[in-house]
């Protein structure tokens, strides 16, 4: 076997183990049961999502039994499609495994098949269930360690351990707990819904799978390669082009991918070669390509399904998430493109463009915004047709709307089959058509895309009616694009043609399932997780750590919450990463700001955590997205990880940034303000990228980097330095809360300053921003309705009465009878943009010291 063989057959088992397992058994029975079994999980999962179970009366489960089943699913597949050690054998499957594999699925699934007995035992269970809850929870972790390695394990180990004998003497008395008993401990995690079969399986089970399905079936069709072969057309001769359409491929492969490591390997495999031809070195090609496949999990509409566990933790709709999201990962991608260019004329790499390189920057960023408003636009205008035929028609106007959908797809292939159809290699990747005749061939790619951000942003669908439509319409396009392409060009035979679709539908519904197997093990072992935080009080715990290491100290303690997020993340899938760190450190973050004067809203701190947890993945010595890459380029994993880390200062510095300046976030941000924000911010970040490589127009100096630095902070943070003039707020007393309650404008918020003694008896004094909802309604109902709280007067004081359990007041940390100290109201200053102006200026400072340099530069070249 040749080295390349090896190379592609190693990278092919790193693929297989870290996603969808490495065993490919010779015995028929084997190979068949694994192809049937991941099949029927996914049409199981399109049955429960369907509307037909209640049309039908057949197959209705509840929450909890659909959880059961689907963790059953996934932990029988773990056991039989990932090998338990390096040694084991890939080509059949021991009996010992069958008999493991089959006892886990009936542990996990024990929720199904005997619901009412468990239901009616509730808090008292038998020996039954104890029996089961243990061997469930023993095997879940082993089917996690095979499908994700050990850290997942690992990070549970340690927690049940707490769980257990958290009430050791010989741990220090500010972690120490009381235990718990086997049997509290089991019925906790295991048999009721805080655990196992809590929040993150049922988003597994109702949200994620199907997504991933989506994803699985558009890449079959071969939207991946579209989208890699567009970029690489667009972008591919330009100055460092490989790297450039290395960037914008994983942006576009992050909408169907929810892994980085896929991510890295789908278009590392095409990319990173590439990038090496033109000059890149092998470990800076893999660091670009793990950079840009990370950041594709901080994109939305998916997020690597975090959006909509966001949804369920936060209590925000999944607009405001996409919302909140859609500034960072933005300006996020543009700054890594720039850095790619710099690193280009630093290593003063030959480019076929003629456009000039700023111009190229500045086409970049503004072909990025055209895109998103092309979208934007035509999700609204699609929006406006559908109430037009609503208004004029009545119910017969779905039958219309789909009528207009065909004739749209049916177009879409005829167009499409006026080309032949896009080659999967390296060397087609170097000898492509021009961009135009790439676009036309998968205009019906973008189509169900479309459908899915329509069903999610227009029509408010839920999660899994959006996904689940969206992949009804993928099994339409991979049933009829290669007829009808073929009926157009008129040189195929469209039975033949017919099943290859019908095949491609199989194989697309098979990956989608062992594509989940991994990431619902993760979200049953991350259940365990919350469970024992929940169980314990460990958060608390984490707080007073936090506080203890940073001494108080605002900036620390986001240092040491970001530091302790990328430790805890490492090793970890994305979903499961989310909720380990969400569930640890979102509770610090809001505590300690609030004692520190910081206030921030929930789902800004669950950005934050989930950043930096995502960190993970590309920080030494774990990022598992740097080995992949390595795998394909060559170069040494750890330095690697170490350049992708340099590269991702960028992603590093935005939680910082939008923890204290929510625009960012485009939160309480109308939309002319948001445009403005999305500008300036992509100035700041090239600014800063620039730094951060100390070369502008020419390599810049050191003083030079410290000055674009100064600039970048002015323009992401004005408000830091307007606050150094005159403060941002004033005080008034807590008696107007009501007043200005009824008073504050549509969806506004109010600032306390409550105090008081927690349940240690310890003082309080912290601020809080409490959401008001809809104008309309008086102060009291406003803030009940929002921000799930009451509060009662008394002696001319104000007190907190009552919390609504899970609303914005109890998550946020607020105790019974805490007194409103005073308010604090937005103080009458100018506004904080004026800081813009001196920015500016030292920005066409710099700018001209380097415009002269490089003038010079160019004349000595001339001369000589």
């Amino acid at each position: 076997m040749t080295d390349k063989a090896t190379a592609t057959s190693e990278l092919e088992d790193l693929v297989a183990q870290a996603d969808s397992g490495g065993r490919n058994p010779d015995q028929l029975y084997a190979r068949r049961l694994l192809w049937w079994t991941p099949l029927i999980w996914s049409l199981f999962q399109l049955w429960i999502a369907s509307p037909l179970p209640f049309l039908l009366g057949v197959g209705l489960w509840n929450d909890t039994q659909t959880r059961a089943i689907h963790l059953g699913f996934a932990v029988l597949l773990a056991y039989l499609l990932f090998p338990a050690f390096k040694s084991s054998p890939r080509n059949h499957i021991p009996v010992l495994t069958w008999i493991t594999a089959i006892v886990a699925a009936a542990a996990a699934s024990y929720q199904w098949w005997d619901y009412s007995g468990v239901a009616a035992r509730t808090g008292i269970p038998n020996t039954t269930d104890l029996v089961m809850a243990g061997i469930g929870i023993v095997l879940l972790m082993e089917a996690a360690r095979r499908s994700l390695g050990f850290p997942l394990m690992g990070v549970a180990l340690f927690f049940l351990a707490y769980v257990f004998f958290g009430s050791w003497d010989g741990l220090p008395e500010v972690v120490r707990w009381k235990g718990a008993s086997f049997e509290k401990a089991m019925s906790h995690l295991m048999l009721t819904t805080e655990g196992v079969y809590g929040v993150a399986l049922g988003v597994s089970s109702g949200f994620v799978f199907l997504f991933v399905l989506f994803g699985a079936l558009l890449n079959k069709a071969g939207a991946g390669n579209y989208f890699l072969q567009l970029a690489f057309a667009a972008l591919g001769h330009l100055r460092g082009g490989p790297a450039k359409a290395a960037v914008i491929a994983s942006a576009a492969t992050g909408l169907i991918s929810g892994s980085s490591i896929a991510n890295v390997v789908t278009t590392g495999t095409f990319t990173i070669p590439l990038m090496k031809k033109v000059g890149f070195p092998a470990t800076k090609a893999g660091a670009v390509e793990v950079s840009s496949s990370v950041n594709g999990v901080l994109t939305p509409p998916v997020m690597g399904a975090v959006a909509f566990l966001m949804t369920e933790y936060v209590g925000v709709s999944y607009v405001e998430v996409v919302k909140t999201a859609i500034v960072p990962a933005a300006i996020s991608y543009i700054a890594l493109i720039y850095i790619v260019h710099l690193e280009a004329l630093k290593m003063k790499l030959p480019g076929t463009s003629k456009m000039h390189p700023v111009k190229f920057m500045l086409g970049a960023v503004f072909m990025i915004a055209i895109s998103i408003i092309i979208a934007g636009g035509t999700l609204w205008l699609c929006g406006f047709i559908v109430r037009v035929l609503n208004t004029a028609l009545g119910d017969p106007s779905l039958w219309v709307i789909l009528a207009l959908i065909a004739v749209s797809y049916v177009a879409a292939l005829a167009y499409a089959a006026r080309q032949p159809d896009l080659e999967m290699s390296l060397e087609s990747m170097e000898h492509l058509p021009p961009t135009k005749e790439i676009f036309k061939t998968g205009i019906h790619y973008i189509m169900p895309i479309l459908l899915l951000m329509y069903l999610l942003m227009i029509e408010r669908k839920s999660p899994g009616a959006s996904a689940f439509w969206s992949a009804i319409f993928m099994l339409v396009i991979l049933a009829t694009q290669h007829p009808i392409k073929a009926f157009f060009r008129k040189n195929a035979d469209m039975m033949d043609e017919t099943k290859r679709g019908f095949t491609e539908i199989a194989e697309g519904l098979i990956d989608g399932a062992r594509n989940m197997v991994g990431l619902a093990a993760a979200m049953g072992v991350a259940g365990i997780i919350v469970g024992a935080v929940t169980l314990t009080g460990i958060g608390q715990v984490m707080a007073e750590f936090v506080e203890f290491l940073s001494g108080g100290n605002l900036m620390a303690m986001l240092f040491f919450v970001a530091l302790i997020s990328i430790i805890l993340g490492m090793g970890l899938p994305t979903t499961a990463n989310y909720i380990v760190v969400s569930s640890l450190m979102a509770g610090v973050v809001v505590e300690l700001g609030a004692q520190s004067g910081l206030i921030v809203p929930l789902i800004a701190v669950h950005m934050f955590v989930f950043y930096f947890g995502i960190m993970a993945d590309v920080t030494p010595p774990v990022g598992l997205a740097s080995f992949a890459a390595a795998a394909i380029s060559g170069a040494d994993p750890l330095k690697t990880g170490f350049q992708a880390f340099f590269y991702s200062i960028r992603t590093a510095l935005l939680p910082f940034l939008f923890v204290f300046n929510t625009d960012l976030l485009l939160i309480n941000v109308g939309p002319a303000h948001a445009v403005v924000i999305f500008i300036v911010a992509t100035i700041a970040m090239l600014l800063f990228a620039a730094a951060t490589m100390n070369y502008f127009i020419v390599p810049s100096k050191l003083w030079e980097s410290a000055i674009l630095l100064l600039v970048a902070l002015m323009l992401f943070r004005p408000g830091f330095f307007m606050d150094q003039i005159t403060p941002k707020f004033e005080a008034r007393p807590g008696i107007e809360l009501f007043e200005r309650a009824e008073q504050a404008g549509d969806d506004a918020s109010i600032r306390v300053r409550v105090i008081g003694e927690d349940l240690y008896g310890d003082p309080v004094d912290a601020r809080y921003l409490l959401p008001l909802g809809a104008a309309g309604a008086d102060g009291p109902t406003r803030l009940m309705d929002a921000a799930g709280i009451e509060f009662r007067e008394e002696d001319g004081k104000i007190f907190v009465d009552n919390l609504n359990f899970g609303g914005t007041a109890e998550q946020l940390g607020i105790d019974f009878d805490w007194e409103v100290a005073e308010l604090e109201v937005s103080a009458n200053r100018m506004r904080k943009e004026i800081f813009y102006i001196p920015a500016f200026i030292l920005l066409a400072g710099v700018a001209f010291m380097q415009r002269r340099r490089k003038l010079a530069l160019e004349a000595e070249g001339v001369a000589a």
